[in-house]
Protein backbone atom coordinates (compact mmCIF):
# COMPACT_ATOMS: atom_id res chain seq x y z
CA UNK A 1 0.00 0.00 0.00
CA UNK A 2 1.04 3.68 -0.85
CA UNK A 3 2.33 5.36 1.28
CA UNK A 4 2.72 9.26 0.92
CA UNK A 5 2.15 11.98 3.99
CA UNK A 6 2.83 15.39 2.17
CA UNK A 7 5.53 17.60 4.50
CA UNK A 8 3.76 20.42 3.65
CA UNK A 9 0.89 19.01 5.75
CA UNK A 10 1.76 19.94 9.13
CA UNK A 11 0.00 20.06 12.25
CA UNK A 12 -0.36 22.60 14.50
CA UNK A 13 2.11 21.42 16.83
CA UNK A 14 5.80 20.32 15.19
CA UNK A 15 6.06 16.75 15.28
CA UNK A 16 9.96 17.01 15.84
CA UNK A 17 9.18 18.27 18.98
CA UNK A 18 8.20 15.59 20.31
CA UNK A 19 11.18 13.63 18.88
CA UNK A 20 14.00 16.17 19.33
CA UNK A 21 15.24 18.55 22.32
CA UNK A 22 14.36 22.29 21.58
CA UNK A 23 18.42 22.80 21.35
CA UNK A 24 18.35 20.21 18.70
CA UNK A 25 15.58 21.65 17.12
CA UNK A 26 17.26 25.02 16.68
CA UNK A 27 19.73 23.97 15.53
CA UNK A 28 18.80 21.28 12.86
CA UNK A 29 16.04 24.30 11.38
CA UNK A 30 18.72 26.55 11.05
CA UNK A 31 21.35 24.29 8.65
CA UNK A 32 20.85 21.91 5.35
CA UNK A 33 18.26 19.70 7.31
CA UNK A 34 15.89 22.53 8.15
CA UNK A 35 15.81 23.84 4.86
CA UNK A 36 15.75 20.18 3.38
CA UNK A 37 12.68 19.53 5.03
CA UNK A 38 10.53 22.54 4.94
CA UNK A 39 11.57 23.49 1.28
CA UNK A 40 13.07 20.45 -0.47
CA UNK A 41 11.34 17.51 0.58
CA UNK A 42 8.15 18.20 -0.75
CA UNK A 43 9.45 18.43 -4.24
CA UNK A 44 10.45 14.65 -4.30
CA UNK A 45 8.65 12.68 -6.84
CA UNK A 46 6.19 10.47 -4.41
CA UNK A 47 3.49 10.84 -6.71
CA UNK A 48 6.30 8.81 -9.61
CA UNK A 49 7.19 6.48 -6.80
CA UNK A 50 3.39 5.69 -5.90
CA UNK A 51 3.03 4.17 -9.31
CA UNK A 52 4.79 1.10 -8.24
CA UNK A 53 2.27 0.42 -5.69
CA UNK A 54 -0.97 -0.62 -4.97
CA UNK A 55 -3.16 2.26 -3.27
CA UNK A 56 -4.79 -0.65 -1.50
CA UNK A 57 -3.54 -4.05 -1.08
CA UNK A 58 -0.12 -4.89 0.34
CA UNK A 59 1.92 -3.93 3.39
CA UNK A 60 2.35 -0.44 3.66
CA UNK A 61 5.83 1.26 2.01
CA UNK A 62 8.27 3.21 3.38
CA UNK A 63 7.13 6.50 3.66
CA UNK A 64 7.68 8.11 0.11
CA UNK A 65 8.72 11.46 0.64
CA UNK A 66 11.51 10.46 3.17
CA UNK A 67 12.78 7.32 0.83
CA UNK A 68 13.19 9.69 -2.56
CA UNK A 69 14.88 12.50 0.32
CA UNK A 70 17.29 9.67 1.20
CA UNK A 71 18.68 8.29 -2.09
CA UNK A 72 19.04 11.97 -2.64
CA UNK A 73 20.57 12.67 0.46
CA UNK A 74 22.34 9.00 -0.49
CA UNK A 75 23.95 10.36 -3.69
CA UNK A 76 25.07 13.57 -2.71
CA UNK A 77 26.98 12.29 0.35
CA UNK A 78 28.54 9.63 -2.16
CA UNK A 79 27.39 7.17 0.26
CA UNK A 80 27.88 3.43 0.08
CA UNK A 81 23.92 1.89 0.73
CA UNK A 82 24.78 0.09 4.12
CA UNK A 83 26.19 4.08 5.16
CA UNK A 84 22.62 5.24 3.71
CA UNK A 85 20.61 2.75 5.98
CA UNK A 86 22.65 3.65 9.06
CA UNK A 87 22.31 7.73 8.33
CA UNK A 88 18.77 7.20 8.24
CA UNK A 89 18.49 5.11 11.23
CA UNK A 90 21.20 6.75 13.65
CA UNK A 91 21.56 10.31 12.32
CA UNK A 92 19.29 13.13 13.97
CA UNK A 93 20.34 15.67 10.81
CA UNK A 94 19.22 13.04 8.78
CA UNK A 95 15.82 12.03 10.46
CA UNK A 96 14.63 15.63 10.85
CA UNK A 97 15.44 16.45 7.69
CA UNK A 98 13.47 13.39 6.14
CA UNK A 99 10.76 13.83 9.02
CA UNK A 100 11.48 10.69 10.32
CA UNK A 101 10.58 9.81 13.55
CA UNK A 102 13.47 8.00 15.49
CA UNK A 103 11.32 5.76 17.60
CA UNK A 104 9.53 4.32 14.20
CA UNK A 105 12.75 4.32 12.19
CA UNK A 106 13.35 1.33 10.30
CA UNK A 107 15.31 0.27 6.71
CA UNK A 108 16.88 -2.69 5.08
CA UNK A 109 19.72 -2.46 2.72
CA UNK A 110 16.98 -4.22 -0.01
CA UNK A 111 14.62 -1.90 0.45
CA UNK A 112 17.38 1.41 -0.09
CA UNK A 113 18.14 -1.22 -3.62
CA UNK A 114 14.94 -1.37 -4.50
CA UNK A 115 14.32 2.72 -4.54
CA UNK A 116 17.72 3.00 -6.23
CA UNK A 117 16.33 0.29 -8.77
CA UNK A 118 13.10 2.55 -9.28
CA UNK A 119 14.73 5.69 -9.98
CA UNK A 120 17.26 4.51 -12.33
CA UNK A 121 14.36 2.78 -14.66
CA UNK A 122 11.67 6.16 -14.34
CA UNK A 123 14.63 8.62 -14.42
CA UNK A 124 13.22 10.25 -11.21
CA UNK A 125 16.67 11.96 -10.54
CA UNK A 126 15.96 14.25 -13.50
CA UNK A 127 12.62 15.23 -11.62
CA UNK A 128 14.19 16.01 -9.01
CA UNK A 129 17.16 17.55 -10.13
CA UNK A 130 14.64 20.27 -12.49
CA UNK A 131 12.35 20.80 -9.62
CA UNK A 132 15.16 21.51 -6.84
CA UNK A 133 16.73 23.89 -9.14
CA UNK A 134 13.86 25.78 -10.67
CA UNK A 135 13.18 26.16 -6.51
CA UNK A 136 16.34 27.74 -5.68
CA UNK A 137 16.65 30.03 -8.64
CA UNK A 138 13.45 30.99 -8.16
CA UNK A 139 14.06 31.85 -4.12
CA UNK A 140 17.33 33.70 -5.00
CA UNK A 141 16.12 35.66 -7.86
CA UNK A 142 18.90 34.20 -9.90
CA UNK A 143 19.83 35.73 -13.17
CA UNK A 144 19.73 33.07 -15.88
CA UNK A 145 20.64 35.13 -19.15
CA UNK A 146 24.09 34.02 -19.08
CA UNK A 147 25.52 30.42 -18.71
CA UNK A 148 28.64 28.60 -19.53
CA UNK A 149 28.67 24.98 -20.63
CA UNK A 150 31.75 22.56 -19.88
CA UNK A 151 32.20 18.78 -20.26
CA UNK A 152 33.73 17.05 -17.32
CA UNK A 153 35.36 13.28 -17.65
CA UNK A 154 33.86 10.12 -15.06
CA UNK A 155 35.72 6.59 -14.03
CA UNK A 156 33.24 4.06 -13.68
CA UNK A 157 33.60 1.38 -11.57
CA UNK A 158 35.51 -1.30 -13.03
CA UNK A 159 38.70 -2.11 -13.78
CA UNK A 160 40.85 -1.43 -16.77
CA UNK A 161 41.86 -4.48 -19.34
CA UNK A 162 44.14 -4.86 -22.49
CA UNK A 163 42.61 -6.27 -25.51
CA UNK A 164 43.92 -9.32 -24.59
CA UNK A 165 42.72 -9.85 -20.96
CA UNK A 166 39.45 -8.07 -22.05
CA UNK A 167 38.40 -10.83 -24.72
CA UNK A 168 39.96 -13.46 -22.17
CA UNK A 169 37.66 -12.34 -19.10
CA UNK A 170 34.35 -11.73 -21.67
CA UNK A 171 35.09 -15.75 -22.37
CA UNK A 172 35.60 -16.49 -18.83
CA UNK A 173 32.58 -14.40 -17.31
CA UNK A 174 30.24 -16.44 -20.09
CA UNK A 175 31.44 -19.64 -19.14
CA UNK A 176 30.68 -19.19 -15.61
CA UNK A 177 26.94 -17.97 -16.41
CA UNK A 178 26.89 -21.24 -18.78
CA UNK A 179 28.02 -23.48 -15.89
CA UNK A 180 25.36 -22.06 -13.40
CA UNK A 181 22.58 -22.12 -16.03
CA UNK A 182 23.55 -25.52 -18.35
CA UNK A 183 25.68 -27.57 -16.76
CA UNK A 184 25.71 -29.96 -19.94
CA UNK A 185 26.72 -27.63 -22.20
CA UNK A 186 29.53 -26.35 -20.05
CA UNK A 187 30.71 -29.81 -19.47
CA UNK A 188 30.75 -30.43 -23.01
CA UNK A 189 33.65 -28.31 -23.55
CA UNK A 190 37.24 -29.20 -23.94
CA UNK A 191 38.71 -29.75 -20.23
CA UNK A 192 42.30 -27.97 -20.68
CA UNK A 193 40.31 -24.76 -22.27
CA UNK A 194 37.58 -25.19 -19.18
CA UNK A 195 40.88 -24.99 -17.35
CA UNK A 196 42.15 -22.15 -18.54
CA UNK A 197 39.42 -19.73 -17.27
CA UNK A 198 38.40 -21.63 -14.42
CA UNK A 199 37.12 -19.18 -11.55
CA UNK A 200 40.12 -20.53 -9.86
CA UNK A 201 42.34 -18.67 -11.50
CA UNK A 202 42.54 -15.50 -9.84
CA UNK A 203 45.10 -13.81 -13.23
CA UNK A 204 44.55 -14.91 -16.52
CA UNK A 205 47.15 -16.00 -18.73
CA UNK A 206 49.43 -15.65 -15.62
CA UNK A 207 51.41 -18.89 -16.85
CA UNK A 208 51.89 -18.08 -20.11
CA UNK A 209 55.43 -17.10 -21.18
CA UNK A 210 55.49 -16.75 -24.70
CA UNK A 211 54.67 -13.97 -27.03
CA UNK A 212 52.02 -11.06 -26.33
CA UNK A 213 50.85 -11.53 -29.62
CA UNK A 214 50.90 -15.35 -29.92
CA UNK A 215 48.58 -15.26 -27.06
CA UNK A 216 46.24 -12.38 -27.97
CA UNK A 217 45.80 -14.41 -31.53
CA UNK A 218 44.46 -17.89 -29.38
CA UNK A 219 42.59 -15.87 -26.83
CA UNK A 220 40.50 -14.17 -30.41
CA UNK A 221 40.50 -17.98 -32.07
CA UNK A 222 38.76 -19.20 -29.08
CA UNK A 223 36.38 -16.54 -28.68
CA UNK A 224 35.40 -17.34 -32.01
CA UNK A 225 34.66 -20.85 -31.38
CA UNK A 226 32.22 -19.46 -28.15
CA UNK A 227 30.30 -17.54 -30.59
CA UNK A 228 30.22 -20.32 -33.26
CA UNK A 229 29.23 -22.97 -31.38
CA UNK A 230 26.16 -20.98 -29.34
CA UNK A 231 24.84 -19.09 -32.13
CA UNK A 232 22.09 -21.14 -32.71
CA UNK A 233 21.64 -21.89 -29.18
CA UNK A 234 18.75 -20.30 -28.23
CA UNK A 235 19.03 -21.25 -24.58
CA UNK A 236 22.41 -19.71 -24.77
CA UNK A 237 22.79 -16.56 -27.46
CA UNK A 238 20.35 -14.10 -25.76
CA UNK A 239 21.97 -13.83 -22.24
CA UNK A 240 23.89 -11.04 -21.79
CA UNK A 241 27.25 -12.79 -21.17
CA UNK A 242 26.72 -14.15 -24.67
CA UNK A 243 26.18 -10.89 -26.29
CA UNK A 244 28.92 -9.00 -24.36
CA UNK A 245 31.56 -11.60 -25.29
CA UNK A 246 30.31 -11.18 -29.16
CA UNK A 247 29.99 -7.69 -29.73
CA UNK A 248 34.28 -8.17 -28.00
CA UNK A 249 34.67 -10.39 -31.13
CA UNK A 250 32.88 -8.13 -33.58
CA UNK A 251 34.79 -4.68 -31.83
CA UNK A 252 38.20 -6.50 -31.60
CA UNK A 253 38.71 -9.03 -34.11
CA UNK A 254 38.13 -9.42 -38.64
CA UNK A 255 36.72 -12.39 -39.02
CA UNK A 256 37.48 -13.40 -42.56
CA UNK A 257 36.13 -17.18 -43.64
CA UNK A 258 36.11 -18.76 -40.50
CA UNK A 259 40.25 -16.84 -39.88
CA UNK A 260 39.64 -14.45 -37.10
CA UNK A 261 42.04 -11.66 -37.46
CA UNK A 262 42.46 -9.06 -34.44
CA UNK A 263 42.45 -5.66 -35.63
CA UNK A 264 45.81 -3.20 -35.22
CA UNK A 265 43.43 -0.49 -34.22
CA UNK A 266 39.77 0.32 -32.68
CA UNK A 267 37.79 3.16 -31.61
CA UNK A 268 36.84 5.02 -28.37
CA UNK A 269 33.28 3.36 -28.41
CA UNK A 270 34.40 0.27 -27.88
CA UNK A 271 33.67 -2.27 -25.18
CA UNK A 272 35.62 -1.75 -21.95
CA UNK A 273 34.52 -4.18 -19.57
CA UNK A 274 32.16 -6.79 -19.87
CA UNK A 275 30.61 -5.72 -16.82
CA UNK A 276 30.21 -2.06 -17.46
CA UNK A 277 29.07 -2.25 -21.73
CA UNK A 278 27.76 1.33 -21.09
CA UNK A 279 31.34 2.55 -20.62
CA UNK A 280 33.61 3.87 -22.99
CA UNK A 281 37.02 5.72 -23.92
CA UNK A 282 38.59 9.14 -23.99
CA UNK A 283 41.64 9.00 -25.61
CA UNK A 284 42.68 11.72 -23.70
CA UNK A 285 41.17 10.71 -20.23
CA UNK A 286 40.67 7.31 -20.19
CA UNK A 287 37.53 4.86 -20.22
CA UNK A 288 34.36 5.63 -18.48
CA UNK A 289 31.10 8.75 -18.93
CA UNK A 290 31.18 12.21 -19.37
CA UNK A 291 28.79 14.46 -18.17
CA UNK A 292 27.51 18.31 -19.41
CA UNK A 293 27.11 20.60 -17.30
CA UNK A 294 25.83 24.46 -17.51
CA UNK A 295 25.54 27.27 -15.32
CA UNK A 296 24.78 30.33 -14.49
CA UNK A 297 27.67 32.93 -14.55
CA UNK A 298 26.02 36.55 -14.19
CA UNK A 299 28.00 38.42 -11.98
CA UNK A 300 25.32 40.00 -10.82
CA UNK A 301 24.19 36.47 -8.86
CA UNK A 302 25.62 35.94 -5.59
CA UNK A 303 25.65 32.66 -6.12
CA UNK A 304 26.20 30.58 -9.01
CA UNK A 305 24.10 26.67 -9.98
CA UNK A 306 23.86 24.25 -12.32
CA UNK A 307 21.06 24.75 -14.58
CA UNK A 308 21.65 21.61 -17.00
CA UNK A 309 23.03 18.28 -16.93
CA UNK A 310 23.50 15.32 -19.69
CA UNK A 311 25.58 12.56 -19.30
CA UNK A 312 27.06 10.66 -22.15
CA UNK A 313 30.03 7.95 -22.62
CA UNK A 314 33.05 9.18 -22.69
CA UNK A 315 33.90 9.01 -26.15
CA UNK A 316 30.91 11.03 -27.33
CA UNK A 317 32.95 14.58 -28.72
CA UNK A 318 32.13 17.96 -27.31
CA UNK A 319 30.68 18.99 -30.79
CA UNK A 320 27.09 17.34 -29.61
CA UNK A 321 26.40 18.83 -26.66
CA UNK A 322 25.15 22.65 -27.41
CA UNK A 323 22.05 21.37 -28.75
CA UNK A 324 20.54 18.78 -26.62
CA UNK A 325 21.64 20.92 -23.86
CA UNK A 326 19.98 24.37 -25.06
CA UNK A 327 16.90 22.40 -25.87
CA UNK A 328 16.87 20.97 -22.34
CA UNK A 329 17.48 24.12 -21.03
CA UNK A 330 14.79 25.86 -22.96
CA UNK A 331 11.92 22.92 -21.51
CA UNK A 332 12.62 24.52 -18.17
CA UNK A 333 12.24 27.97 -18.78
CA UNK A 334 16.56 28.43 -18.34
CA UNK A 335 17.38 29.46 -21.73
CA UNK A 336 20.37 31.85 -21.86
CA UNK A 337 20.54 34.43 -23.95
CA UNK A 338 24.56 34.05 -23.88
CA UNK A 339 25.69 30.87 -23.84
CA UNK A 340 29.81 30.72 -23.04
CA UNK A 341 31.67 27.09 -24.26
CA UNK A 342 35.30 26.82 -24.98
CA UNK A 343 36.46 25.73 -28.70
CA UNK A 344 35.39 22.27 -28.67
CA UNK A 345 32.03 23.10 -28.76
CA UNK A 346 32.32 26.19 -31.17
CA UNK A 347 31.40 24.42 -34.28
CA UNK A 348 29.64 26.65 -37.20
CA UNK A 349 26.72 24.32 -37.12
CA UNK A 350 26.20 24.56 -33.43
CA UNK A 351 26.54 28.53 -33.56
CA UNK A 352 23.86 28.66 -35.91
CA UNK A 353 21.58 26.36 -34.28
CA UNK A 354 22.05 28.58 -31.18
CA UNK A 355 21.25 31.21 -32.46
CA UNK A 356 18.20 30.11 -34.38
CA UNK A 357 17.34 28.93 -30.67
CA UNK A 358 17.92 32.54 -29.75
CA UNK A 359 21.17 31.96 -28.12
CA UNK A 360 24.39 33.58 -28.86
CA UNK A 361 27.01 30.94 -28.59
CA UNK A 362 29.94 32.15 -27.48
CA UNK A 363 32.99 30.22 -28.10
CA UNK A 364 36.66 30.42 -29.69
CA UNK A 365 37.06 29.55 -33.42
CA UNK A 366 38.84 26.26 -34.17
CA UNK A 367 41.14 25.72 -36.70
CA UNK A 368 44.23 27.72 -37.76
CA UNK A 369 43.64 31.99 -39.05
CA UNK A 370 45.17 33.24 -41.85
CA UNK A 371 48.44 32.93 -41.67
CA UNK A 372 49.71 36.85 -41.26
CA UNK A 373 48.06 38.57 -38.99
CA UNK A 374 47.57 41.67 -41.16
CA UNK A 375 45.97 39.66 -43.68
CA UNK A 376 42.52 40.68 -44.91
CA UNK A 377 39.65 38.09 -44.98
CA UNK A 378 36.79 37.86 -46.45
CA UNK A 379 35.30 39.35 -43.27
CA UNK A 380 36.93 42.51 -44.41
CA UNK A 381 34.41 42.22 -47.50
CA UNK A 382 30.97 43.92 -47.27
CA UNK A 383 28.89 40.95 -47.89
CA UNK A 384 24.89 40.58 -48.45
CA UNK A 385 23.79 39.09 -44.95
CA UNK A 386 20.86 37.71 -47.14
CA UNK A 387 22.49 37.45 -50.64
CA UNK A 388 25.46 36.38 -49.47
CA UNK A 389 27.07 38.06 -52.48
CA UNK A 390 29.97 40.44 -52.39
CA UNK A 391 29.03 44.13 -52.54
CA UNK A 392 32.55 45.85 -51.92
CA UNK A 393 35.94 45.37 -50.72
CA UNK A 394 37.80 46.71 -48.07
CA UNK A 395 38.64 49.63 -50.53
CA UNK A 396 35.54 50.46 -51.31
CA UNK A 397 35.15 48.97 -55.22
CA UNK A 398 32.11 47.65 -56.35
CA UNK A 399 32.78 43.66 -57.83
CA UNK A 400 32.14 43.32 -61.99
CA UNK A 401 30.07 40.53 -60.68
CA UNK A 402 29.25 38.05 -57.53
CA UNK A 403 27.19 35.60 -57.84
CA UNK A 404 25.61 32.83 -55.10
CA UNK A 405 25.20 29.67 -56.03
CA UNK A 406 22.63 28.35 -53.90
CA UNK A 407 23.20 24.39 -54.86
CA UNK A 408 26.81 24.39 -54.20
CA UNK A 409 26.56 26.73 -51.53
CA UNK A 410 29.32 28.42 -52.82
CA UNK A 411 29.57 32.75 -54.07
CA UNK A 412 31.99 33.87 -56.66
CA UNK A 413 32.79 37.04 -57.25
CA UNK A 414 35.21 38.68 -59.69
CA UNK A 415 37.05 42.46 -59.01
CA UNK A 416 38.15 44.44 -61.66
CA UNK A 417 41.73 43.84 -62.79
CA UNK A 418 41.59 47.72 -62.98
CA UNK A 419 41.16 48.37 -59.78
CA UNK A 420 43.14 44.81 -57.62
CA UNK A 421 46.68 45.69 -59.87
CA UNK A 422 47.19 48.77 -58.34
CA UNK A 423 45.67 48.16 -55.33
CA UNK A 424 47.93 49.10 -52.29
CA UNK A 425 46.73 46.01 -50.00
CA UNK A 426 47.47 43.45 -53.26
CA UNK A 427 49.91 41.63 -50.63
CA UNK A 428 47.27 41.06 -47.83
CA UNK A 429 44.12 40.89 -49.52
CA UNK A 430 42.58 37.13 -50.75
CA UNK A 431 41.83 37.72 -53.83
CA UNK A 432 43.41 35.47 -56.56
CA UNK A 433 44.30 36.35 -60.02
CA UNK A 434 43.05 33.11 -62.13
CA UNK A 435 44.26 34.19 -65.70
CA UNK A 436 43.02 37.88 -66.64
CA UNK A 437 40.13 37.39 -63.86
CA UNK A 438 40.76 38.69 -60.05
CA UNK A 439 38.54 36.61 -58.19
CA UNK A 440 37.36 35.53 -54.91
CA UNK A 441 35.34 32.46 -53.41
CA UNK A 442 33.24 32.04 -50.08
CA UNK A 443 30.77 30.12 -48.62
CA UNK A 444 28.53 31.47 -45.65
CA UNK A 445 30.17 29.37 -43.06
CA UNK A 446 33.77 30.87 -44.13
CA UNK A 447 32.21 34.23 -44.19
CA UNK A 448 30.90 33.73 -40.27
CA UNK A 449 33.63 31.96 -39.27
CA UNK A 450 35.85 34.81 -40.39
CA UNK A 451 33.75 37.23 -38.64
CA UNK A 452 34.10 35.28 -35.62
CA UNK A 453 37.50 35.41 -35.62
CA UNK A 454 37.75 39.20 -36.29
CA UNK A 455 35.82 40.19 -33.13
CA UNK A 456 37.62 36.82 -30.92
CA UNK A 457 40.51 39.08 -32.11
CA UNK A 458 39.24 42.79 -29.58
CA UNK A 459 39.53 42.94 -25.91
CA UNK A 460 36.07 43.30 -25.72
CA UNK A 461 35.39 39.37 -26.84
CA UNK A 462 38.69 38.36 -23.92
CA UNK A 463 37.60 40.26 -21.29
CA UNK A 464 34.05 39.08 -21.64
CA UNK A 465 34.74 35.32 -22.60
CA UNK A 466 36.49 34.92 -19.25
CA UNK A 467 34.34 34.41 -16.92
CA UNK A 468 33.75 31.05 -19.35
CA UNK A 469 36.92 30.13 -16.70
CA UNK A 470 34.37 29.45 -13.65
CA UNK A 471 33.19 26.12 -14.80
CA UNK A 472 36.19 24.35 -14.53
CA UNK A 473 35.66 25.35 -10.42
CA UNK A 474 32.43 23.66 -10.61
CA UNK A 475 33.57 20.45 -12.31
CA UNK A 476 36.52 19.95 -9.48
CA UNK A 477 33.81 20.73 -6.68
CA UNK A 478 31.90 18.12 -7.93
CA UNK A 479 34.49 15.14 -7.73
CA UNK A 480 35.99 16.73 -4.65
CA UNK A 481 32.93 16.96 -2.51
CA UNK A 482 30.28 14.40 -4.10
CA UNK A 483 32.79 11.85 -5.19
CA UNK A 484 31.16 12.35 -9.06
CA UNK A 485 34.84 11.68 -10.32
CA UNK A 486 34.69 8.12 -9.58
CA UNK A 487 31.55 6.54 -9.36
CA UNK A 488 30.24 3.53 -7.78
CA UNK A 489 28.18 2.46 -9.88
CA UNK A 490 27.61 1.31 -13.53
CA UNK A 491 25.80 1.19 -16.57
CA UNK A 492 24.22 4.34 -18.11
CA UNK A 493 21.07 4.65 -15.96
CA UNK A 494 22.36 4.56 -12.65
CA UNK A 495 25.46 6.96 -13.75
CA UNK A 496 22.96 9.04 -15.09
CA UNK A 497 21.27 9.47 -11.81
CA UNK A 498 24.27 9.38 -9.35
CA UNK A 499 25.23 12.83 -11.78
CA UNK A 500 21.69 14.62 -11.37
CA UNK A 501 21.46 14.07 -7.83
CA UNK A 502 25.16 15.16 -6.95
CA UNK A 503 24.57 18.12 -8.86
CA UNK A 504 20.85 19.03 -7.37
CA UNK A 505 22.62 18.53 -3.96
CA UNK A 506 25.38 20.71 -5.01
CA UNK A 507 22.54 23.84 -6.33
CA UNK A 508 21.33 22.54 -2.52
CA UNK A 509 24.43 23.27 -0.54
CA UNK A 510 25.30 26.33 -2.65
CA UNK A 511 22.26 28.08 -2.11
CA UNK A 512 22.39 27.13 1.80
CA UNK A 513 25.46 29.22 1.69
CA UNK A 514 24.72 32.16 -0.32
CA UNK A 515 21.36 32.17 2.43
CA UNK A 516 23.73 31.66 5.34
CA UNK A 517 26.34 35.00 3.85
CA UNK A 518 22.99 37.10 3.72
CA UNK A 519 22.79 36.99 7.59
CA UNK A 520 19.12 35.58 7.98
CA UNK A 521 19.21 34.12 11.36
CA UNK A 522 16.83 31.31 11.64
CA UNK A 523 15.59 30.80 8.48
CA UNK A 524 15.05 27.41 8.96
CA UNK A 525 12.67 28.44 11.90
CA UNK A 526 11.32 30.98 9.49
CA UNK A 527 10.21 28.72 6.53
CA UNK A 528 9.03 26.46 9.06
CA UNK A 529 6.38 29.00 10.41
CA UNK A 530 5.64 29.70 6.78
CA UNK A 531 5.26 26.48 5.67
CA UNK A 532 2.54 25.80 8.96
CA UNK A 533 0.79 28.50 8.20
CA UNK A 534 0.17 28.10 4.37
CA UNK A 535 -0.53 24.67 5.25
CA UNK A 536 -3.46 25.26 7.94
CA UNK A 537 -5.64 27.44 5.85
CA UNK A 538 -5.28 24.66 2.96
CA UNK A 539 -5.48 21.77 5.41
CA UNK A 540 -8.73 24.08 6.51
CA UNK A 541 -10.53 24.50 3.34
CA UNK A 542 -10.00 20.52 2.45
CA UNK A 543 -11.34 19.74 5.72
CA UNK A 544 -14.60 21.93 5.20
CA UNK A 545 -14.93 20.59 0.98
CA UNK A 546 -13.83 16.01 2.35
CA UNK A 547 -14.03 15.57 5.48
CA UNK A 548 -13.37 12.23 5.52
CA UNK A 549 -10.13 12.28 3.99
CA UNK A 550 -8.53 13.20 7.10
CA UNK A 551 -9.98 10.43 9.26
CA UNK A 552 -6.95 7.13 10.21
CA UNK A 553 -6.60 4.24 8.30
CA UNK A 554 -6.39 1.18 10.07
CA UNK A 555 -3.82 -0.82 9.62
CA UNK A 556 -3.35 -4.73 9.46
CA UNK A 557 -1.75 -4.33 12.91
CA UNK A 558 -5.02 -2.67 13.91
CA UNK A 559 -2.82 0.63 14.29
CA UNK A 560 -3.89 3.90 12.86
CA UNK A 561 -2.14 5.36 9.98
CA UNK A 562 -2.36 8.84 8.41
CA UNK A 563 -1.60 7.43 5.10
CA UNK A 564 -2.70 9.28 2.48
CA UNK A 565 -3.61 8.06 -1.59
CA UNK A 566 -1.12 9.35 -3.85
CA UNK A 567 -2.14 11.17 -6.68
Amino acid sequence: MRYAVDPRQTTLIEPAAAMFSPMTIKYLSSDWPGVFRYQMLHLMPAEALGKHFSDQVGCPTKELYGMAGAIFLKEFFDLTIPQTVERYLTDAAWQYALNVNPMEASLSHATVERYLKLFAEDDLASEIFHRVTSALIEALDLDVSRQRLDSTHIFSDMATFGRTRLMGVAIKRFLVQLKRHHPDLYGALDQDFLTRYAPSQAKLFGDFTGPRTVLRQRVAEELLMLVSRFADDERVCGRSSYQAMKRVLDEQCDVVEETVVVKKKTGGDVMQNPSEPDATYDGHKGPGHQAQIAETCSVENEVQLITGVETEPAHVSDQNAPGPMIDQLDAHDRKPEILYADGQYGSDANVVHAAECGVDLQSPVGGAPQQNPGDLTIDDFVVGEKTQTVQRCPNGHEPVSSVHDSGKGRTRTVMAASHCSACPSRNECPVNKVRDEYVIEHTPAEHRLASRRAEQATDAFRENYAIRAGGESVNAGLKRKTGMGRLRVRGSPRVRMAVLLRCAGWNLFRALAAMKQRGIAGFGAFFAAWTLIRTLACRLRRWIEAPDAFRPHQTASGRESPMLAVA
